[in-house]
């Protein structure tokens, strides 16, 4: 088996299709030797907590209406051709995803990261939910098989914030600038949304080789 670390933030429309494309190699392959993990990267570490109004946003990111809607209608093009139909219009608040980042780490522990950060995905780019509510997380993890009651709880307490704001600040120190990020084999790393083709050929050559990527 290969380990294959994803740097990801749960907002980030690119880590949206970067997974899509990844998933569609991956069912192609069901015995593809990759063993899966997501690693917390907060695009927006200074965000509040409560988020903020998404037109508010996107002004201070881009600067303007008119550069937000170019930007936006790449992205919108990656994603139908990745088989995506994102609802952007949805999206009222940008959140603060430390919460989100916290579900994905305790998801990891019962072995559910996968479903989780595809319902994260569709919450926030496809149903427009705010996915710094906890509601809606715990609903997500609830989705996910994981035990909610368990997950509200821990929610509403500061288990674990310390532990993603150091892997958050680890990934950074070793060079990580944006996401998503992925690391094969703790070796090779691949920035930006890869397309199917390329995850097909890598499947390929670590099934002829395995633990090896050349």
């Amino acid at each position: 088996m290969v380990k294959l670390d994803i740097l990801a933030d749960p907002i980030c429309p690119w880590c949206h299709i970067g997974k899509r494309q990844l998933d569609t190699a991956l069912a192609a392959r069901p015995d593809h030797p990759f063993v899966i993990e997501w690693h917390p990267f907060q695009l927006n570490p200074d965000m509040p907590r409560g988020g903020m109004d998404r037109r508010a946003y996107l002004q201070a990111k881009f600067g303007g209406k008119a550069e937000a809607a170019r930007v936006y209608a790449q992205i919108d093009a990656a994603a139908q051709a990745a088989g995506l139909t994102l609802n952007l219009g949805a999206i009222t608040r940008t959140p603060n995803t430390l919460d989100a980042q916290r579900l994905i780490h305790w998801a990891g522990i019962e072995g559910r990261q996968q479903a989780v950060v595809s319902f994260l995905f569709q919450a926030y780019f496809e149903d427009g939910q705010d996915i710094g509510d906890r509601a809606v997380l715990t609903a997500i993890a609830t989705r996910a098989e994981m035990d909610g009651a368990a997950i509200a709880r821990l929610l509403q307490g500061e288990a674990d914030i310390d532990t993603i704001r150091a892997r958050d600040a680890h990934a950074r120190a070793r060079g990580v600038t944006g996401v998503p990020t992925f690391v094969v084999a703790e070796t090779h790393v691949l920035v930006g949304a890869q397309p199917t083709t390329l995850w097909q050929e890598v499947i390929e050559e670590l099934s002829g080789a395995p633990g090896v990527l050349q």
